[in-house]
């Protein structure tokens, strides 16, 4: 059971709290979305196929969390999730990506989330299996011994003679298995972790292919590394290393082996196809801009939102895995539309995203709550690092607003980044502290003080010219 499952929309927003600031409107309007999707999987059969996924666009300046919504919510539901630029796309015949090209990595990435989930789970019979191998090669099996023929006359003594060999072989095969699981021991308790080994591990010298051509045929379905790759079976390579490091290599290749690749790549297609979410970046930059000239960029952004709406309706989108069905993925599109408004996308691109909303400029509030609040605050974050050097750096209350409202003045004054502004100058605020303390002989406590900030920002803000360089 996923955690979709369990949590209710309230409890969603909930949980994007603990990341986000504000914008309750827009978490509000995912987290409808995404218990959608159980809804849908828990509908009778006849109406599951029915219902549409409500596709959301999200309106609001940079850095104000709109990616970040997108991200959060996918790792909620466990689902496949892909961020793209729609500016990376050309219109099928211009040189560049074609937007099927979107479907085909999204299925990449389900692949390996599911191949990753489904290794978890073996890892535990993997790690025997390389134990195994790493034994065979410590303590090699004893050569096969000849028993000379003894005349059939002498029956007595014959039979003597194979009772001792047996006993002989009997005892060295109780002795190697004794020691076998004395090395064993010393394996998983890492006291030969050091020891060298010599180690046949699978190479990997297939060059790099690729093919370029129109229409996106670099991503097309054959993939002609694997094909060429497979020829006459995995190489194998003579490694001297480690027994720590090998270990980690043969558990890797021994959970290789027992993974079922037709049930992972089964599911992980059941699993694009029900539950991916595809967040579509800058959608306003493929607004063709009205009474300018048909040139430069302009010239294929209609054409590629007429490519993108029959993903976005639904179709099928040939992979290396197989068809996919485009039908219920739920696509977030989100755009600044400083230069165009959501009415200039094309009317039908319009209809197929009906849940529109509008994220709100950050205030100095925000940006404090930004600063403290969120699970990975950026004061956190700077804190943890500074960690690792043996000093705390403490933050004054004072200290906090101060940066909040350096940043709100900086956004008003010279651009709006959002949130951004903030790794700027927090970087610049504590930038003599990140370089000396290694070399330094400091105390392992530091605070950092509204005159400290004073000191190294009242000055860049001051100077407008200045501000716009560095912060």
């Amino acid at each position: 059971m996923t955690m979709q499952n369990e949590l209710t929309p309230h409890q969603i927003v909930a949980e994007l709290d603990k990341y986000i600031i504000g914008q309750h409107d827009a978490k509000k309007s995912v987290a409808i979305a995404l218990r959608n999707r159980w809804r849908r999987l828990n509908a009778p059969d006849e109406m599951r196929e029915e219902i549409m996924p409500n596709n959301i666009i999200m309106i609001g300046p940079t850095g104000v969390g709109k990616t970040e919504i997108a991200r959060r919510l996918a790792k909620l539901a466990n689902a496949p999730f892909l961020k793209v630029e729609a500016t990376k796309f050309t219109e099928v015949g211009y040189v560049g990506r074609d937007v099927d090209s979107m479907i085909r990595d999204l299925v990449d990435i389900s692949v390996n989330m599911v191949r990753e989930e489904h290794s978890e789970r073996v890892q535990a019979r993997a790690r025997e299996l390389a134990d195994e191998r790493i034994l065979d090669i410590l303590i090699p099996p004893a050569p096969g011994q000849t028993v000379e023929a003894v005349p059939a006359t002498d029956f007595s003594l014959d039979m003597s003679s194979e009772n001792h060999s047996e006993t002989e072989a009997s005892g060295e095969s109780d002795l190697r298995e004794r020691t076998r699981d004395k090395f064993r021991h010393k394996l998983q308790n890492g006291e030969l972790d050091d020891r060298e080994i010599e180690i046949d591990l699978a190479s990997d010298q297939t060059p790099m292919l690729q093919v370029f051509g129109p229409m996106g045929m670099e991503e097309m379905g054959l993939n002609l590394q694997d094909l060429f790759g497979n020829i006459g079976g995995k190489k194998k390579k003579k490694r001297r290393i480690k027994v720590a490091d090998a270990r980690d290599v043969v558990v890797a290749e021994e959970a290789q082996k027992l993974i079922d690749m037709d049930k992972v790549t089964k599911e992980a297609l059941q699993r694009a196809q029900e539950s991916a979410i595809v967040f579509i970046d800058e959608i306003d930059k493929v607004v063709a801009r009205t009474g300018s000239a048909k040139d430069g960029p302009d010239v294929s952004r209609e054409g590629v939102q007429r490519d993108l709406l029959p993903i976005v309706e639904g179709s099928g989108v040939m992979t290396k895995y197989g068809m996919v069905k485009t039908d219920h993925i739920l696509f977030i599109a989100s755009g600044a539309f400083h230069a165009a408004k959501p009415s200039d996308l094309i009317p039908e691109m319009q209809g197929r995203f009906p849940i529109r909303v509008e994220l709100s400029s950050l205030s100095e509030e925000d940006f404090y709550k930004i600063l403290t609040v969120p699970k990975n605050a950026l004061i956190k974050q700077y804190q943890t690092l500074m960690k690792s050097e043996g000093v705390d750096v403490i933050f004054t209350d004072g200290a906090i607003r101060d940066v909040a409202r350096i940043a709100a003045e900086v956004n008003a004054q010279v651009e709006n980044i959002g949130a951004r502004r903030l790794h700027t100058i927090l970087t610049t605020l504590l930038e003599d502290i990140l370089f000396d303390v290694p070399d330094a002989n400091r105390e392992s406590e530091i605070v950092v003080d509204s005159e400290l900030v004073d000191a190294r920002l009242s000055e860049i803000v001051r100077d407008r010219d200045l501000s716009q360089y560095i912060l």
